[in-house]
């Protein structure tokens, strides 16, 4: 049945584990993103008031829901550079998966609830980020807009934890 203990792996899994797999989906989006040129990187975790920023990543007050990445302009911008900064949360996600399964396959990790919940929060993100869909908001999941990238038919690179930030007309020397 279902007791206190369960109720404590799921909480622990909730406010822990879950707000680390979306750090690592997010950082494979800002890896894709800082190796094809882009420029003022964010990734924030959670929404809701800010509570604290390290680096270039800020933490809200409600840090176990959701999250999502910024960055202004890219040096190489194109179908292929923006399909793969789409897939490049699940891909971090399936990296990190494949890794913990391997450490704990060979008993460098124990096997525990942690690491069997770390690889079922991992996959759920993958999977959702991966479906082709619109979310409510009109903006398209990552595997949407990868799919939209690769045909030529993204008008806007906006998907739900993906934000590019407007380049300003700045003063500049030509």
């Amino acid at each position: 049945m279902f007791g206190l203990y369960d109720i404590m792996k799921f909480l622990f899994s909730f406010f822990l584990i879950m707000p680390i797999v979306t750090l690592i989906h997010l950082s494979g989006h800002i890896f894709f993103v800082t190796i094809f040129g882009g420029v003022e990187k964010k990734i924030v975790i959670g929404c809701g008031n800010k509570l604290f920023s390290l680096l270039n990543i800020e933490v809200r007050k409600y840090y176990f829901w959701n999250g999502a990445c910024e960055f202004k302009g890219l040096k190489h911008d194109n179908r292929l550079t923006n399909m793969l900064i789409y897939l490049g949360g699940s891909i971090f996600n399936l990296v990190s998966m494949l890794t913990v399964y391997s450490l704990v396959y060979q008993n460098i990790l124990e096997s525990s609830v942690i690491w069997y919940q770390f690889i079922y929060f991992s996959f759920y993100i993958m999977f959702f980020s991966l479906f082709p869909m619109y979310f409510s908001d009109g903006s398209p999941s990552d595997g949407k807009a990868a799919e939209l990238a690769l045909r030529n038919k993204l008008e806007d690179k906006v998907t739900d934890d993906i934000f590019v930030k407007k380049i300003e007309n700045e003063d500049s020397c030509k």
